[in-house]
């Protein structure tokens, strides 16, 4: 027997302590790249606002240092200083270097709390190569300091407290670059969630400070989060560029069980509807047992209400679920002692006892709020009806679809250049802009992998459009066949043809209009598939420089002028600029953009459904002005001229 084919006790590596997470660190955050580096944040934060949620903190900020770090400061009661008994170390210690160490895991340090696995702050010391910590509490300010997530040194006491000076936890560390793909945090994802957990814990103050960026004063770039109003102001936030149908937020809140219960909501006249689910301030994506419930509760309530009242005459049926929502923003929040999540993760609620307990809050809540406000529960009825309408409209397109497919020799778009593997986790499908570079794009493909489908000019705006009308868009329709899920109540991610779904459009203004129109149809329409991390955009370059020989491709005008001031000696042969993908010969084509071991893709991907929510419509809705801001304020070098 051959030494490599040995197996034995002397081939079982024990990983000893954090030798495990920096071993697998995917496993405990998720990803080692920007995503992954931003949940180290939460990580910290979460404890902070723990401390919050067992009433011993009012304050949190986070700072953004220019030398890497990131510290995040609370006004809690200070991590236990004190000796482990097991472990003969200050619970300092063992909390930052033993996994599974915490007091959240009897309910007697913390009633309701987020970080149930006791991996995470923890995890946080292990990939960082500095971890610095300051506690404020039993008297004294005691300081530690760990590299990857080896103590140096013990623990010290620096000082006495002050009179009057408050207790509390800093926590400041410095992400490993030999863990991470990037060390560049990002202030408006950080800034989402920070405002988020605001929003779900009504009277925190979370401040998020950047000290890489300063104002035209002077002073450091800083945002101050702080809602008394709770959710119901958060629902205002992810209102203020919809039509509100009525102007009061729908709120009321329960208890049962030890289990809290928030809800707010307000029916808009917009089309999509943005619902949003949190368990001990944890984004349940994939919903669970509390979002069931709002389901089940708000179509039985707008039911009986539509038949009690006689509104329902034009239907053959009841309401379904989807036709409530349309246009509905919710949120709904829970508090659990003992949540039950899926994995490290959390991205869905397994407690069943939840949804009995959402579903009686809701039904007393929004049954009380109709019958004291008719007018604005009969017109969420017939906007209900409306979309009752368009959705079978939808159903019998979809219908008369699939027959002609049947029909059909390929049920295929003919547009489309379909590669020869039926794996999809190889197949690669690039939705090209125009037929000049779709034409371009299957003449450079490698037909092996890559399939290439061309669409035409603009696609629906499906933000101002119901099912029925978007199911009549020729280009849609490809689309949706050509990746195979289909969409709506039908859509299957199992059924998908292409796990690389590559938008590849022009670099300038008509591009990136495309661009926002197909995200804008697979968010609202297909968003397992941005979830999923199946979605990309093609970088192509936008200048191509030769000099004696050699070759040189430039994303910005400033990456030109470094090539040619330092690879072409200033005077390069050739420069050209790439006006668009068509502009490109087959050859440059596949070279800048569609060969793998050159192109440079840019994954698309939802980190906060919230934000993104409110950025499609600020983008793509019916509301100018916040359009006209938002474009005011990403573009301040622009010339404003009203006309």
């Amino acid at each position: 027997m051959s030494q490599e084919s040995e197996y034995g006790a002397g081939q079982i590596q024990v990983l000893e302590g954090l030798e495990a997470v920096r071993k697998r660190p995917a496993m405990y955050i998720g990803s080692t790249d920007s995503r992954g580096l931003h949940h180290l944040v939460y990580e910290v934060v979460d404890n902070s606002i723990d401390e919050a949620l067992a009433g011993h903190c009012d304050d949190i900020t986070v700072s953004i240092h220019d030398d890497g770090s990131v510290a995040v400061t609370d006004d809690g009661r200070g991590i236990p200083v004190d000796t482990h008994e097991e472990y003969d170390r200050p619970a300092l210690e063992v909390i930052l270097t033993v996994l599974h160490a915490g007091g959240k895991f009897d309910n007697k340090s913390y009633q309701v709390s987020g970080g149930l696995h006791g991996v995470g702050v923890s995890v946080v010391n292990a990939l960082s190569s500095r971890f610095e910590v300051e506690v404020k509490r039993d008297g004294g300010v005691f300081r530690h300091a760990f590299e990857r997530g080896e103590p140096q040194g013990d623990m010290e006491r620096v000082r006495d407290l002050e009179a009057g000076e408050d207790t509390g936890t800093e926590i400041r560390f410095w992400p490993d670059d030999d863990i991470f793909e990037t060390d560049q945090f990002a202030f408006s994802t950080l800034s989402n969630r920070l405002r988020e957990l605001a929003f779900l814990n009504s009277g925190v103050r979370i401040t998020l400070r950047d000290e890489r960026e300063r104002t035209d004063e002077g002073d450091v770039v800083a945002e101050t989060y702080e809602y008394e109003g709770g959710i119901r102001e958060f629902v205002e936030y992810l209102n203020e560029t919809r039509s509100e149908m009525h102007e009061e937020i729908i709120y009321f809140e329960d208890e049962d069980e030890n289990i809290q219960v928030e809800v707010a909501m307000q029916a808009t006249q917009e089309l999509q509807g943005s619902i949003h689910a949190f368990a001990n301030n944890i984004n349940t994506r994939e919903g669970g047992t509390h979002l069931t419930g709002f389901k089940t509760a708000l179509t039985r309530v707008v039911n009986d209400y539509a038949n009690e009242n006689d509104l329902l005459s034009d239907l053959e049926d009841n309401l379904k679920g989807e036709d409530i929502r349309e246009g509905l923003t919710a949120v709904i929040s829970v508090k659990h002692p003992d949540p039950q999540f899926e994995g490290q993760t959390k991205t869905k609620l397994g407690n069943s006892e939840v949804r009995g307990i959402v579903e009686s809050a809701m039904h007393e809540g929004l049954g009380i709020y109709f019958e004291e406000n008719p007018d604005t529960a009969q017109a969420v009825v017939m906007k209900a009806v409306e979309a009752a309408k368009a959705r079978m409209a939808a159903q019998k397109a979809e219908e008369l679809t699939r027959r002609k497919s049947a029909l059909d020799s390929t049920s295929l778009p003919g547009k489309l250049a379909d590669c020869q593997t039926k794996d999809p986790e190889d197949a690669e499908l690039f939705i090209a802009e125009g037929d000049s570079a779709g034409g371009s794009a299957k003449q450079a493909r490698n037909p092996e992998f890559q399939a290439v489908l061309p669409i035409k000019g603009k696609i629906l705006n499906v933000e101002k459009h119901r099912l029925d009308r978007i199911l009549e868009n020729d280009e849609i329709r490809n689309l949706i066949t050509a990746i195979g899920t289909g969409i709506g109540d039908e859509f299957d991610v199992e059924d998908i043809r292409y796990k690389k779904i590559i938008m590849a459009t022009d670099a300038d203004v008509d591009g990136a209009h495309i661009r926002t129109l197909l995200l804008t149809f697979i968010y609202r329409h297909m968003r397992p598939l941005l979830e999923g991390g199946y979605v990309y955009a093609t970088q192509p370059p936008l200048y191509r420089i030769r000099y004696r020989g050699e070759t040189y491709d430039a994303m910005t005008d400033a990456e030109r002028d470094e090539i040619v001031a330092e690879n072409c000696d200033g005077n390069p042969t050739q420069v050209q600029r790439f006006k668009g993908l068509g502009e490109m010969n087959p050859e440059q084509l596949w070279e800048t953009t569609m060969n793998p071991e050159n192109r440079i893709l840019k994954q698309i991907t939802v980190e906060d459904a919230a934000a993104a929510d409110k950025m499609f419509s600020v983008l793509m809705g019916d509301a100018v002005e916040p359009r006209k801001q938002f474009i005011k304020d990403n573009a301040p070098e622009a010339e404003w001229i009203d006309i």
